[in-house]
C-alpha cells in the first residue's frame, strides 16, 4: 500500500509527501526483512506440502519472488540515494524499474505464504 501510495503522490506532484511515504516504505520493507532472515535462520524452510500442478504454480511463484526479492534491497537503495540526493532524472530512470519489481515481491510474498500456510 506504501509503494501504490508513494507512486500517486508523486504522480500529483506532491514530492515531500512522497518522499515522507518511500522512506516509510523503505524502512518497513527493511524490518521485515530483518524478522524474515532471523525467523528463519532459526525456524528453517517448510516444504510445501501439495503436489501437482498447484505445486508447480507455487514452486513457480516461489522462484520469481526469491529471485526478484534478492534484486529489491540494491534497486531501492540506489533509486533511494539517487532522490535524496536530488538527481531526479537518475532516480527516475530506475524507479521505472524498482517499482514494479518492488511490487511484484511484496505480492507474491503474500500469494507464498498464503499457499504455504492457508491452504
Amino acid at each position: 500500500m506504501l509503494l501504490v501510495t508513494a507512486f500517486i503522490l508523486i504522480k500529483q506532484g506532491r514530492v515531500q509527501a512522497h518522499k515522507r511515504v518511500m522512506l516509510t516504505a523503505f524502512t518497513v520493507s527493511s524490518l521485515f526483512l530483518i524478522s524474515y532472515l532471523v525467523y528463519h535462520a532459526q525456524v528453517g524452510s517448510l516444504h510445501y506440502p501439495h503436489s501437482g500442478l498447484i505445486r508447480t504454480v507455487y514452486l513457480t511463484i516461489l522462484t520469481t519472488h526469491t529471485i526478484l526479492a534478492a534484486t529489491v534491497p540494491v534497486l531501492a537503495i540506489i533509486t533511494l540515494r539517487r532522490g535524496l540526493k536530488g538527481a531526479f532524472v537518475r532516480h527516475k530512470a530506475i524507479a521505472r524499474w524498482t517499482l514494479p519489481i518492488w511490487l511484484y515481491v511484496s505480492v507474491t510474498g503474500v500469494v507464498v505464504y498464503l499457499m504455504l500456510y492457508q491452504f
